[in-house]
């Protein structure tokens, strides 16, 4: 039986403009590419949670300018059900992003029509209901993140958020959160330890389970129960890790929701996110179950 899994997000066109070197401030540089690619962190998870073959709802908005239509395709297609994604007046999120020779990137998110997601309705909430793991990111006001949080709990959900942008999270909505995905830069935010390690214990003060995920390095995965594994990134080169983690955090969510245990689970999401990062894109470069299948059977 397929794993279920809701996401609660954001919806962006990623604005990706390609240069050697980014430019620092006040500086111009001249780039070689520039692409639309349909991305935000919350459609950039359900994608890839549906690419690792989960059945994914989606509950989100898109406005009612170009980007909009292109946005909600991308999730038709990659097999997520747009049922619950709102269509309203205004113009759609949208993300501007800089990314360098080494793979590296730097993002400007502009909400656009996030901004309007502040709570779920009856519909919503029945969607969520059904579901193995309600997947949560920071695009999307913090007021629909607590509703569908909450919504969860009381439907015996396991809430897993991303929290990204990093920022102060309110303490009522981690009560609420199962599992917390953030890079190693937003733990250091939310803990003010710069070392994984300690992070980490600090993180496990406020919620049942984490994993700092740590780029190039792998990840590190702790639980209240004293559980504590490392596991390491598959060694590629990167072209673009714009979604990489998202890809992570979907993949991850799938193979937990299909039972796997917290070592097997994170070394399906690190092979997704290795074969992510060697596509350019945030959407376009997720793989497919299959894909990932043969990559982990790779010696």
């Amino acid at each position: 039986m397929s794993a279920r899994i809701a996401v609660v997000g954001s919806t962006n066109m990623d604005l990706v403009a390609y240069v050697g070197v980014a430019p620092r401030l006040g500086e111009t540089v001249t780039g070689r590419e520039f692409r639309t690619v349909p991305g935000g962190k919350g459609a950039n998870q359900a994608v890839a949670a549906a690419r690792a073959g989960a059945e994914v709802v989606f509950v989100g908005a898109v406005g009612n300018d170009p980007f909009g239509p292109e946005l909600r395709r991308t999730l038709a297609d990659a097999g997520c059900d747009v049922s619950r994604l709102r269509t309203v007046a205004g113009p759609s999120g949208i993300a501007h992003i800089v990314v360098d020779d080494e793979g590296g990137n730097s993002i400007i998110v502009v909400p656009g029509a996030n901004a309007g997601v502040t709570g779920l309705d009856d519909a919503d909430r029945a969607a969520l209901a059904g579901c193995d793991a309600v997947l949560l990111q920071l695009e999307l006001p913090v007021s629909a993140a607590a509703a569908a949080a909450e919504a969860a709990r009381a439907a015996g959900v396991a809430t897993v958020l991303t929290p990204a942008p990093a920022g102060e999270l309110d303490p009522a909505l981690l009560d609420l959160v199962d599992l917390l995905v953030p890079n190693e830069h937003e733990a250091a935010a939310l803990t003010g330890a710069d070392d994984p390690e300690h992070a980490l214990d600090a993180l496990l003060e406020r919620v049942p389970e984490a994993v700092i995920t740590l780029g190039g390095a792998g990840c590190l995965y702790g639980a209240r129960s004293g559980a504590r594994t490392r596991v390491p990134a598959r060694s590629v080169s990167a072209v673009d890790s714009t979604g990489a983690g998202d890809t992570f955090v979907g993949a991850l969510s799938v193979a937990r929701a299909e039972g796997a245990g917290p070592e097997a689970a994170l070394r399906f999401a690190t092979t997704a996110a290795a074969l992510a990062v060697q596509r350019v894109g945030a959407s376009t470069s997720m793989p497919s179950r299959a894909e990932i299948d043969v990559e982990l059977a790779k010696p």
